[in-house]
């Protein structure tokens, strides 16, 4: 039978829970034990899908086709696996699904309850998640901050699970300890009002891990056990750390795992781990050079601020790829509207090593993106374009290689004359009706590689699958006449004869897939796409 760990935030947000999850889970995992994640959200949103990037950062998006939060992305990087829609639960979910079964008669006609029926509904989502792949443990992250209203049914549930299985169920509250500079002290009270307002959710916490800029020292960790009601061997220091892949080993460092262990009064079925300690070897590896990669963007710029949450797996993606080609990843990012905007800011990409071009939705910035795309195809700048990045590289090949000047997307210029990225016959309907939501190409597509491409070099195979989140697609009208301009179609989808790779021949690296690949990428299993692209940008 499974055991639970329910991870709580104390605070603020952003305060690392998610990397707390997946940290813990891969601590289990290393421990021989059967593990995945489950991440709870508050909003009433059914998903991800139809929510602002610089507000929420980027939509994740599973092989089944869930856009879920970006958190998700943490657990399938730490665990190596592959999750789906059951590991991740919202309040407009669970409500939906509620009011669904009443309308069925599943309640037998009863009056149907906020408590105890939608904590039930969380609780029947956590358990189908263990049973499904009979899991040791399932880790489940609860979104936002304790002593919201939000959340409370969430916690609520989690007290339930607690009574319902006594010797199963743990707790572990994250919380941040600032400290002030002109003071000079870290201070324990926030921590101890989180702790008092979990307390009042009926939950006692079993571990406290401490996020602080420094790690904690043992004056802090009496105080917090004494006032928190936590043996002090759990209360686990959590400093800041120059990379999220550490965190399981600083865990580890103050006991984490065993003590959860003594907890459940369980032992480690194997030893494990190596494979994740030679990663931060080679993190940490002072000899490596420095690789300069730029990202042309829009989703970063928030005030004064930049928010690389909208980006992170293609961060991430670029991180694994550079350490595994021995290369220390130096990430900068750029502007669209600047390049748009200054004709002559467009030069500055002649300081990358490479240059990628991510997905986004809308015009705006789309024209710099373009120039961006024209001066590293121009300049043999090794580029890769993702999802919009490579409907952009479309465009401007069509533009300015095949003379058609007002090449464009229906999704910027509806009544364009030169459609060359276009909706699909079905999508034209879902539009046309307004339904947005989970209504694009979502999820695992299989492609076929054509042999001889730098994609298939890259691969090492033919036949892929990689996961999409888009509405518009290569127009196929068009494309004799960019082939015979030099165009190369890498790769396509063979059930609806979509493209979804272009390359360029006379270029060291020229790539563009209307897929996410970066989606796919892990620590410990790079995609091949990227670690092809910094192999030449690092040439």
């Amino acid at each position: 039978m499974a055991h639970y760990i329910f991870v709580a935030g104390g605070v603020m947000s952003s305060v690392g829970k998610g990397a707390a999850t997946a940290s813990i889970a891969r601590i289990l995992q290393d421990k021989g034990f059967s593990v995945s994640a489950v991440k709870i959200d508050p909003y009433i949103n059914v998903d991800a899908g139809t929510m602002n990037p610089i507000e929420h950062g980027e939509t994740f998006v599973t092989d089944d086709g869930t856009e879920c939060d970006q958190d998700l992305g943490n657990y399938e990087r730490f665990l190596n696996i592959d999750l789906s829609t059951e590991n991740s639960i919202t309040t407009g979910r669970v409500y939906q699904s509620v009011i669904q079964r009443e309308r069925n008669l599943e309640f037998n006609g009863r009056c149907v309850e906020v408590v105890p029926d939608i904590p039930n509904e969380v609780i029947r989502r956590i358990e189908r998640v263990a049973k499904k792949d009979k899991l040791d443990f399932v880790v489940i992250e609860i979104g936002g901050t304790v002593g919201e209203y939000q959340n409370l049914l969430f916690l609520e549930a989690a007290r339930m699970m607690k009574l319902k299985y006594p010797k199963k169920v743990l707790f572990a509250l994250v919380t941040y300890l600032p400290t002030i500079k002109t003071i000079g002290e870290m201070k324990t009270k926030p921590t101890q009002t989180s702790s008092r307002l979990l307390n009042e959710s009926g939950i006692q916490a079993d571990f406290i891990l401490g996020r602080a800029s420094v790690p904690l020292d043992e004056p802090r960790k009496r105080k917090i056990s004494t006032f928190c009601s936590v043996d002090i061997k759990d209360v686990i220091s959590a400093p800041d750390t120059d990379s999220i892949y550490k965190i399981p080993l600083n865990f580890e460092t103050e006991g984490l795992g065993e003590r959860i262990l003594k907890k459940l009064k369980l032992r480690t079925k194997k030893k494990g781990g190596e494979d994740w300690k030679k990663l931060i070897k080679r993190i940490d590896d002072k000899n490596k050079k420095d690789i300069r990669i730029g990202i042309v963007g829009k989703y970063f710029e928030s005030g004064g601020f930049s928010l690389t949450d909208s980006y992170i797996s293609v961060i991430e993606a670029i991180k694994h790829s550079a350490w595994a080609n021995n290369r220390n990843p130096v990430i900068e990012w750029i502007s669209a509207e600047t390049i748009e905007k200054d004709k002559n800011a467009v030069s500055i990409l002649k300081n990358y090593d490479g240059i990628i071009v991510p997905g986004g939705f809308g015009s705006r910035g789309t024209e710099g993106k373009i120039k961006a795309i024209e001066y590293c195809r121009k300049n043999k700048i090794p580029f890769l374009g993702l999802c919009l990045g490579m409907q952009l590289a479309v465009i401007e090949f069509a533009r300015n290689v095949c003379n058609i000047k007002d090449a464009t997307s229906t999704e910027f210029e509806p009544s364009t004359k030169s459609p060359l990225i276009d909706l699909m016959e079905e999508q034209k309907e879902v539009m046309k009706n307004h339904k947005y939501g989970a209504t694009m190409r979502l999820g695992s597509w299989d492609c076929e590689i054509k042999k001889g491409t730098i994609s298939s070099r890259a691969y090492k195979q033919n036949s892929i699958s990689e996961r999409h989140r888009h509405r518009y697609e290569f127009n196929n009208k068009y494309l004799d006449l960019l082939t015979s301009k030099g165009l190369v179609i890498g790769g396509v989808n063979p059930k609806k004869n979509l493209v979804e790779i272009i390359e360029l021949k006379d270029h060291p690296f020229f790539i563009a897939v209307q897929f996410h690949p970066e989606l796919k990428s892990r620590p410990l299993n790079p995609h091949p796409l990227f670690k092809e692209f910094i192999k030449i940008a690092g040439k």
